[in-house]
């Protein structure tokens, strides 16, 4: 079965399951699962029920897709996202993305937790991801290329939507949220950069890493989605003395920042 047809098959799963038929797509990372809270639930699917959908095995990504209204927009949730270090490929890690699209998503939210690389960063800001940097070992969209999906060479120079992000900042005006704007460069994972990659990826240009979402937003892209996507900062390795990072404490920082990320993304998508 080609990759076009999984997702035909899944998406047909997935229309019986839901009455929403979504315009917006949420990915949720590290420990903000709380963003369920925002949504008006019509449907919850396990990913352990969905055809050829991988399971998420990390801890603080509960697994599951929820569909339902924030405000007037009908949303789809991912309620953890998958990961390369897991074992996935990059096909396998983007394809929730990929049925998002066929389910008629436009426009994909996408949330994570990142490490600051930028010293002037602190640990629970939100930085609003104005571009990125790739670095991970895999490319998303390598192999045959089904002109059903997208182009063989999608143009990545507005991969992130200029409007959404303006929108968003106005927003956060409005609330008294602090944003900070910056690039984020993926890795593959799963350890812990060290102090002096971190130095490194700050050269290269990074103001925050992880080892997600840029997989996502390429293959985003690549369907021609609208994408708006915002890091929590949990922990800042620039610094003199090394500190320890463990996930645990990552997740901790990223569910203390949640509800300012919650409030400004449920607005965002309310005025879609």
């Amino acid at each position: 079965m080609t990759l076009y047809d999984r997702i035909q098959a899944t998406a047909s799963f997935i229309r019986e399951k839901t009455n929403t038929k979504p315009t917006a797509g949420i990915i949720l990372g590290s420990g903000l699962g709380g963003l369920v809270d925002i949504i008006e639930r019509e449907a919850t699917i396990p990913y352990s029920e969905i055809p050829n959908f991988p399971v998420s095995t990390v801890e603080g990504h509960s697994g599951q897709l929820i569909f339902g209204k924030i405000g007037n927009c009908p949303v789809m949730l991912m309620a953890g996202r998958f990961h390369y270090y897991e074992g996935y490929s990059m096909e396998e890690v983007t394809f929730p993305v990929r049925v998002m699209k066929a389910l008629g998503v436009e426009t994909v939210i996408v949330s994570n937790a990142a490490g600051g690389t930028n010293p002037g960063f602190a640990i629970g800001d939100l930085m609003i991801i104005k571009d990125h940097i790739n670095i991970c070992p895999e490319h998303p969209l390598r192999g045959p290329n089904d002109e059903r999906l997208g182009t063989r060479f999608p143009d990545m120079s507005k991969a992130y939507d200029h409007g959404l992000i303006a929108l968003a900042k106005e927003i956060a005006a409005e609330r008294g949220i602090s944003v900070r704007t910056g690039v984020y460069i993926g890795l593959q994972g799963p350890t812990f950069e060290t102090p002096a990659e971190y130095r490194m990826l700050h050269i290269l240009g990074a103001d925050a890493v992880g080892m997600s979402t840029v997989a996502e937003v390429i293959v985003a892209r690549h369907a021609d989605m609208r994408v708006f996507a915002i890091s929590v900062i949990t922990d800042i390795g620039v610094s003199d003395v090394p500190i320890t990072i463990t996930h645990e404490e990552v997740l901790e920082a990223a569910n203390a920042a949640a509800p300012k990320m919650a409030g400004l993304v449920e607005e965002l998508v309310k005025r879609l």
